[in-house]
C-alpha cells in the first residue's frame, strides 16, 4: 500500500464507507478504505431498527462483519488515521499516520462526527451501558425508564423533548440555555423537569448507570444518561481542500444527492454529510457515494488511455 493509484480512497470504517467500498468495488474499481471501526458511533451502539435485522446486534459485531465483506469482494482495508489530503491536479493525495503517501482518483469522506464528551468520572466507564450521544439511535431503549439530558443548546432540548414519548420521567440539566424562544416556551410547558445552573460532576453505576451526581449536590436516579453538547464534524481534512461545508451551522459537508461536493472527484456521506445521525441513511448515502465515485474514476482512467 502507498505506491499505487487508487480509483477510489475512502476516509472512515463505519457503516458509509464500508458500504461505499462495496459499492466501488463492485464496479470494478480500485478501493482502499481507511479508518478504524471503533471510532464509529455505530461502534458501541445497539441496533434494532435497521431493515431485515431481527431483534438487537452490536454495533461492533456488524461492523466487524462489514470489514470482512469488503475485503472479500477485493477492496483494501488499513486501520490507519488519514492526517492530511491534498488535491494534486487530476489525483489526490492522502497521507496517513505511517507516513505512507497513497494517492487517488477519487476521495469519499465517511468519517463520521466526533461526539463531544462531558469528560466526568463514570462517563467512559458507562459509555454504552446507559451513556449515550444520541437520542434519535437510543431513544426506544430507554421505554419506561429515568433519563436525564445534559447541554446548553438546541440539540439538548430537542432530545429532551424526544425522551418524553418513551421514558417515564425526564431531567435536563443546563448551564445555560441557549434555545430559541419558541423551543424555550415548548421546553417550559413540557414535562420536562429542567435543572438550570448546574451541570453533571459524576455519572454513577457498577455495570450500568444508575444515576448522576450535579454540582450543586444534587443526585438523580436515572437509568440513562444522554449527552447532547451538539456534533463537532471531522472536518479538518475536508476543508484543507476546499471542500463546503453547510452554511448555517459549518459542521457538515454540503453534496447534492449524488454525494458529490463541490470539489470534482469528492464525495461525502453518513453522519458528516448532516443529520439524521442514522446507520440506515448512512448505508444509503454510502451506497450512493460508491457508486459515483466509482463511475467518476473510472471514467477518468478511461480519458488517461
Amino acid at each position: 500500500m502507498g505506491e499505487e493509484l487508487y480509483d477510489v480512497v475512502i476516509i472512515g470504517a463505519g457503516p458509509a464507507g464500508l458500504q461505499a467500498a462495496i459499492n466501488a468495488v463492485r464496479k470494478r474499481a480500485t478501493v482502499l478504505v481507511l479508518g478504524r471501526p471503533e471510532r464509529s458511533s455505530l461502534y458501541r451502539a445497539h441496533i434494532e431498527n435497521y431493515l431485515c435485522v431481527n431483534g438487537v446486534r452490536e454495533g461492533a459485531e456488524l461492523l466487524a462483519v462489514g470489514i470482512d465483506q469488503i475485503q472479500r469482494f477485493g477492496a483494501e482495508y488499513s486501520p490507519e488515521d488519514v492526517l492530511h489530503v491534498e488535491h494534486a491536479s487530476q489525483t489526490f493525495a492522502v497521507r496517513v499516520e505511517s507516513g505512507k503517501n497513497i494517492k487517488s482518483r477519487s476521495v469519499i469522506f465517511a468519517t463520521g462526527t466526533s461526539r463531544k464528551k462531558l469528560k466526568v468520572k463514570g462517563e467512559k466507564e458507562l459509555s454504552g451501558k446507559g451513556v449515550s450521544y444520541c437520542v434519535d439511535c437510543d431513544a426506544n431503549f430507554y421505554r419506561n425508564a429515568k433519563v436525564i439530558v445534559v447541554g446548553n443548546e438546541s440539540a439538548a432540548v430537542d432530545g429532551a423533548l424526544t425522551l418524553l414519548g418513551y421514558a417515564s420521567e425526564v431531567h435536563l440539566v443546563t448551564r445555560e440555555l441557549a434555545v430559541s424562544e419558541e423551543l424555550l416556551k415548548k421546553l417550559l410547558e413540557s414535562g420536562v423537569t429542567v435543572h438550570r445552573d448546574t451541570w453533571v460532576e459524576e455519572i454513577l453505576g457498577e455495570n450500568s448507570v444508575e444515576g448522576v451526581l450535579l454540582e450543586n449536590g444534587t443526585h438523580l436516579e436515572v437509568e440513562g444518561i444522554f449527552i447532547e453538547l451538539g456534533a463537532k464534524g471531522a472536518l479538518e481534512l475536508a476543508t484543507s481542500i476546499e471542500v463546503q461545508l453547510d452554511s448555517e451551522t459549518f459542521t457538515h459537508i454540503e453534496c447534492n444527492k449524488k454525494q458529490q461536493t463541490n470539489i470534482t472527484g469528492v464525495y461525502a456521506a453518513g453522519d458528516i454529510a448532516g443529520h439524521p445521525y442514522q446507520m440506515a441513511k448512512a448505508v444509503g448515502e454510502g451506497c450512493v457515494a460508491g457508486w459515483e465515485a466509482a463511475n467518476y474514476a473510472l471514467k477518468q482512467k478511461r480519458s488517461e488511455g
